[in-house]
């Protein structure tokens, strides 16, 4: 999984002006590069059309999606497709890779709001871990594990949901491991660092996490997320993405990396994004799929409370400085939000995702601009960089002189 190391939000401004619309066009009709773009066009948000088609073209990108919306309503929602075999609706489905991870927050902090859990809970006592490998492991906590500061350094002891055949192997299980398998090869080693004096980006601390909320609500992990943050919103395309099949309405993986099946021990060589590694295991960590209208929806909960989710409390929990403080570059890591104080008190929050076969963004800014880009590609060997997509849609956002009025949520809620 990736996440950006440094953000830089360009100031946006804008009123509200009716805007032009248009059925799925092909992008040379705007002088963009060849592409056909699907979702209703705004005629005053043409930058995002050229930000995307842009991004897409100088790096070979054959499916994106974008979705942006402003004080809590949905302004854009947009198909891309150069090339590929599935044209992208508004609607098709993305792995969102890492930008899962706040979905899971959220429904931890939902917990904590019903009084079934606390943030200072002891994971290995709730989830009856065994700390015989290090006792430290009693210091781990969920708040730890929402803002990665549980022990666990993937650049230290590498990875474990990408370790299959390690931990196979080292527990005499066969392929595919299961996520308890995990959990028993990494509680039966030391910790990287003593929990709490350290910020290290931990899938392992989001698996544990997922299993919290299942034996918290008593329901399995989909069930709980699906149940309580995305029914009350009307989402019902979002689900928890499968390694070997793929969903109605999802886009095709594109990667030119290979990697040794760990779904079945054949020992064959696949196509990284189907078999290379397990997604069902990064289920809590990195494992939903979805929309971009999808994910800015989502975001309601915390760009207009009222939807009645998380209160206020929770939301700020959500956005709360760690015990390790801000870092040199001026931001932080929440729960499950990578957070950058502005000026006035306010809060630029964000998280990428990234696997073989998918890049994915979502960006809340302070101004009450929000928006989410999808695509069936991450940066490979020589490409451009990736993390580009950032600045140019904050670009964008910031070049809109006049937002449109209509809410354009009904058309796919």
């Amino acid at each position: 999984m990736t996440e950006l190391s440094r953000r830089q939000f360009l100031v946006a401004g804008g009123a509200a002006l009716v805007a032009t619309a248009s059925a799925a066009e092909p992008a040379q009709a705007t002088g963009l590069a060849a592409m056909t773009i699907t979702g209703t066009a705004v005629s005053t948000l043409k930058s995002f059309d050229s930000a995307m088609t842009t991004f897409m073209t100088e790096r070979g990108i054959t499916n994106g999606q974008l979705a942006v919306a402003r004080g809590g309503k949905l302004m854009l929602a947009r198909g891309y497709t150069s090339g590929g075999s599935v044209t992208t609706q508004p609607t098709s489905l993305f792995r969102i890779a890492s930008v899962s991870k706040h979905i899971t927050a959220t429904a931890i902090m939902r917990l904590v709001q019903e009084g079934k859990l606390s943030l200072g809970a002891n994971v290995a006592s709730l989830l009856g871990l065994p700390t015989t490998a290090d006792p430290r492991l009693a210091n781990v906590t969920i708040w730890r594990l929402l803002q990665h500061t549980g022990g666990w350094n993937k650049d230290i002891s590498g990875d474990p949901v990408f370790k299959d055949a390690t931990i196979s192997k080292a527990l005499g299980d066969t392929l595919p491991v299961s996520q308890e398998s995990i959990i028993t090869y990494v509680t039966g080693r030391k910790l990287d660092f003593a929990p709490g004096s350290s910020v290290a980006y931990s899938n392992f601390g989001y698996l544990l996490l997922g299993k919290v909320i299942e034996k918290i609500s008593g329901m399995p992990y989909a069930t709980y997320v699906q149940s309580k943050l995305f029914s009350p919103l009307g989402i019902d395309r979002m689900r928890l993405g499968q390694t070997l099949t793929r969903a109605a309405g999802e886009v095709t993986y594109d990667s030119s990396s290979t990697g040794t099946n760990v779904m079945d021990t054949s020992g064959d060589t696949v196509k990284y994004p189907y078999g290379g590694f397990n997604l069902e295991n990064m289920a809590a960590n990195g494992g939903w799929i979805a929309s971009a209208v999808d994910l800015v929806r989502f975001e309601l909960i915390f760009d207009k409370p009222s939807v009645g989710i998380l209160n206020a409390t929770s939301i700020g929990r959500m956005f709360a400085v760690p015990e390790t403080g801000v870092n040199a570059n001026g931001w932080y890591y929440g729960a499950g939000w990578q957070v950058r104080p502005v000026s006035g008190g306010k809060l630029n929050t964000w998280h990428t995702g990234g696997l073989p076969g998918t890049y994915t963004l979502v960006v809340r800014r302070s101004d009450g601009i929000t928006f989410a880009a999808l695509f069936n590609r991450r940066q490979e060997g020589g490409a451009p960089s990736f993390s580009s997509i950032d600045p140019l849609l904050n670009q964008a956002a910031s070049s809109v002189t006049a937002w449109p009025i209509a809410d354009r949520f009904s058309a796919y809620f």
